[in-house]
This record gives structure tokens, C-alpha cells and sequence, in this order.
């Protein structure tokens, strides 16, 4: 042990430092966001949040949810002051035991002052006693809960968590799950992970979930209603658990039809990206009047009309990419969508490729000869697209072309390292496209920065000489249609979330 002297005058000034009480530390509030320039309220400053335990009560019939959501986290800052994203009445707050003042500041933000400041790098236990009626609250003129003839359901993207439950409500704060929900007997409810237990006591049914993988706040699910439930477990022992609306109609049977498939698919998307990274699986259909679909983690919701045409299993296709492509892998910033649904869109080329019903190839070549040079397709940039156009077709289809230009200009032994690696070297955390490009050039030992430029981020047609070059267009003749196509384009309402908020 090396020991250091200290003068005599530098002990007493050490000394009077530590004399100084903590309360006169530099203690300051918290940012009301986290930073994201696409959604400045999203999210906040000040603290990081490890664990979410959400015990709730619902009543269907009146739409009345009532909650106690006890959150764990730790400061990232010295804090006088927070914030949780929330839209619901408050009753009560206590931090660390203590009741603490609150007050809620314009459509989503829930002030807390402890009784003293928070230091920072210290753990913390927010507790927070709620009520309300979720489709009757609006944040931003519009509510991501739905109303469905049995319960209601909280599916949305980019925001859903401020509707159900207070939290730190950006991707970039990812935390583990408990989610316990009663509801009437006779109706179930439905979450992340693993049904963990379930218990009925004076007419009412308790169902408790554990998400037991850091999971972004707008990918928490719940689904109150009655379903008709199947179970089963894969090869590897993961549950699989998949649950219908009894009030599907005529989409019951498509709907079953593909979303029975969940395992089948996921086995395959693990040949291509990797060990499955979560601890359930499967999928769930509320007779709900929407037409999307939504990567809600380890259980991803889907709307009845994306079966209108019959069962289509390239939508599971790209709602489980999404368990890697999204949720496993986050966003950093949500310009940073590209991430997400780019690599989703391939995993349907790819399926066709598998299925013998067109080559990522052919479908690349019929994307770029289907849009013209005056297409607006052609101005929207998938790396960077801009909040409103965050959900546009250029996202996914030209996202797309960017992964099989990269898949051309690397060959596909490195082209499917990169799909599987990537998952893995940013497991369960946060990325930029440009974290992507930097992987892509260390794996494959090329500079891309152009390649991607090109495709990701010019606001216009790539010429026909650089598409060639790219590896598309290569004949002057019209491509064919491959056969894949129209069930992949019936995917396409996956990105209109369609409730007249604008993503």
C-alpha cells in the first residue's frame, strides 16, 4: 500500500470540505426530456431506471384502471426535482419511503420533489398511486390506449407507457418488468414475458407477468379481454403463448393460421441473427379497429385487419426480427428507426428467399424499377427521416435496399456475420445507424460510409449507373413481380399506426 502525505494546510481544507452538509451540495432538477430532437418531451434527465413493478386493477366495463407503480432507478445527477411521463390522476408519490409533492405540468409530466435532494449515484424507490380511464386522456390531442368491446389494450409506438403507467418513457432507458394486472373473472390479461403465476379471490382474477430483459417503456404491452389462449414451449424450453380475441370474425382463422407459425419463424430468424434473446415468445389478436402491427417485446401485438386477406406469415416475420432488430438492439435517438424496421423489411426478403417465392435479390431489383426518379419515395431518408416521415415507406423498402447493396458489395459470408454479430455486440443496449456502419466496415474490412450515404441518406434517386454498381438494375428490361410481393406489401400497414397522432 503506497500512502500519500498530506500538508498540514491541505488536511484542514479536506477536512472543512467534509464538514460541509450534503443539503448545500449543488442539487438541481432534472431535464423534463431525455434529449431525443425528434420528441423533446419524451423521456427525462436525472436518473436511470433498473426495474418497473406495476400492480394494477381494471375494470372493462367502465374502462377504469387503477395502479401502484413502484419504480427503481438510480441518479445519474445531484437532484432536487424529477420527472416521470405520465397522463392519469396522481394520488400519492413517495420517494424512498417519504411522501413527496408532485404536481403535473402540461400533458405528460409528473414533477416530484422528495423531501431532500437526491444525491447523485444513489438508488432510489419511487412509488407512484394512480387512477383513471386511459382512452378518455389525451397527451398530444390523442390516447395510445384502445377500447375493445371486452377490455381495453396499450400498444403504440413511439409512446404508449404514459397511458397505463409513470415512467422514464424513451428507449434509451430500458428496464426489467413485474406487471400485475386483476381484472373480472372470466377476462384475461395479457403482458410481457412469462406468466408467472395467476390467482382469483372475490370475483377477480390476478395475472402477474415478469419481463425478466431490459425493455423499452413504449414495447410494454397489456391486453385486458377475453381470449382464447394456446401454449406450448419450443425445443430449447422457451413458453410460447399466443392469445385471440373470441370476437375476431371472419379473421379468426387467418389470424390463427399465421400467428400459430410464431415458433416455426423464430427458429429460422435465429439461423440468421442468433439465439432468441428473450425469455417467452408468441403473439396476441384484440378486436381492435386498427390495422398495425407492433413489436411489443416477447409478445408482439397485431391487429385483426392485417389478416383481412388471409393468414400472412411475413408479418410475424417482421414483428419477431424485431425481437433483435429493436428491442434486443434499441434505437439510440428514434431518427435512428432505420435500425428497427430496415433490418425487419429484409428479414421478409429473406423469408421469400427461403420460401422460394423471390430473392432479396429480385425484390430489391422490383423495389428500385417500381419508383421513379420523381417518386417522393426518393426524398425521404431513412437514416435520418424526420419525425413525420418516421414511419414512411421509404423506412422499410429503401432500408432494405440499403442492406442488399451492403450484401453486394461484401459477399454473404461477411453480410450474415454482420446480421448475426450485430445483435449480440449491442445486446440488450442502445445504437445509431452510424454504430451500424463503423460494425459493418470493422467486419468486412471495407470502407462504406458512401454506400450508405448513398442509400440512407441522399434525398433522391440513385442513378442507374450507381444502382448498377450497387448491384441493381442490371438489365434494361422491367423486372417480374416476385411472388413474395403482395403478401409482403400487405405488411405495409405495420407502420401506419393510424390513430391521427403523427408519428
Amino acid at each position: 500500500m503506497h500512502r500519500r502525505l498530506i500538508a498540514p494546510g491541505a488536511l484542514a481544507a479536506s477536512l472543512a470540505l467534509l464538514a460541509i452538509p450534503a443539503s448545500a451540495a449543488d442539487f438541481s432538477p432534472g431535464a423534463p426530456g431525455i434529449g431525443d430532437p425528434y420528441y423533446p418531451a419524451s423521456g427525462n434527465g436525472g436518473y436511470d431506471v433498473s426495474h418497473y413493478d406495476l400492480r394494477l386493477k381494471y375494470q372493462p366495463a367502465t374502462d377504469l384502471l387503477e395502479g401502484t407503480a413502484t419504480i427503481n432507478a438510480r441518479t445519474t445527477q445531484n437532484l432536487s426535482r424529477f420527472n416521470l411521463d405520465f397522463g392519469l390522476k396522481v394520488s400519492e408519490v413517495r420517494v424512498n419511503g417519504k411522501k413527496a409533492k408532485f404536481e403535473k405540468t402540461g400533458d405528460q409530466e409528473l414533477e416530484i420533489t422528495p423531501t431532500a435532494g437526491l444525491t447523485k449515484g444513489t438508488p432510489v424507490t419511487v412509488v407512484v398511486r394512480y387512477a383513471g380511464k386511459p382512452s378518455e386522456t389525451k397527451i398530444g390531442g390523442y390516447t395510445a390506449w384502445h377500447r375493445t368491446p371486452d377490455g381495453g389494450v396499450a400498444a403504440q409506438e413511439p409512446e404508449a407507457a404514459a397511458w397505463w403507467f409513470p415512467s422514464n418513457d424513451h428507449p434509451l432507458d430500458k428496464a426489467t418488468y413485474d406487471i400485475s394486472v386483476s381484472v373480472p373473472d372470466g377476462t384475461q390479461a395479457i403482458s410481457n414475458g412469462v406468466l408467472q403465476s395467476q390467482s382469483s379471490r372475490l370475483g377477480w382474477t390476478r395475472f402477474n407477468w415478469r419481463s425478466n430483459k431490459p425493455q423499452a417503456s413504449y414495447l410494454a404491452t397489456l391486453a385486458v379481454g377475453k381470449f382464447d389462449i394456446t401454449t406450448d414451449k419450443t425445443e430449447s424450453g422457451l413458453p410460447v403463448l399466443n392469445a385471440y380475441s373470441k370476437d375476431l370474425g371472419d379473421n379468426a382463422g387467418a389470424a390463427r393460421a399465421s400467428i400459430e407459425r410464431t415458433t416455426e419463424v423464430a427458429e429460422w430468424l435465429e439461423t440468421v441473427f442468433g439465439k432468441y434473446p428473450f425469455n417467452a415468445l408468441g403473439g396476441y389478436v384484440p378486436n381492435v379497429k386498427t390495422s398495425y402491427a407492433l413489436e411489443t417485446q416477447t409478445r408482439p401485438f397485431y391487429s385483426p385487419a392485417a389478416f383481412a386477406n388471409g393468414s400472412n406469415a411475413s408479418i410475424v416475420v417482421h414483428e419477431l426480427a424485431h425481437q433483435w432488430y429493436g428491442d434486443s438492439v434499441s434505437v439510440h435517438g428514434w431518427k435512428d428507426i432505420w435500425v428497427n424496421e430496415g433490418f425487419a423489411r429484409y428479414s421478409q426478403w429473406l423469408w421469400s428467399e427461403k420460401e422460394g417465392e423471390g430473392t432479396a435479390q429480385e425484390l430489391a431489383d422490383y423495389v428500385y424499377a417500381q419508383r421513379s426518379a420523381d417518386d417522393p419515395f426518393w426524398t425521404v431518408k431513412p437514416g435520418d427521416p424526420g419525425p413525420d416521415k418516421q414511419f414512411h415507406i421509404a423506412v422499410y423498402d429503401r432500408g432494405a435496399l440499403a442492406l442488399q447493396a451492403l450484401r453486394n458489395e461484401i459477399g454473404d459470408e461477411d453480410f450474415f456475420a454482420i446480421l448475426k454479430g450485430w445483435p449480440q455486440q449491442f445486446a440488450y443496449g442502445n445504437a445509431k445507424v452510424g454504430d451500424f456502419v463503423k460494425y459493418a466496415e470493422k467486419i468486412s474490412g471495407k470502407p462504406l460510409a458512401e454506400l450508405f450515404d448513398t442509400w440512407l441518406y441522399q434525398p433522391s434517386r440513385p442513378d442507374v449507373p450507381t444502382a448498377r454498381d450497387a448491384g441493381f438494375a442490371r438489365s434494361a428490361a422491367a423486372p417480374a413481380k416476385p411472388k413474395s410481393w403482395k403478401q409482403i406489401a400487405d405488411t405495409n400497414g405495420v407502420h401506419d399506426h393510424g390513430d391521427g397522432h403523427d408519428h
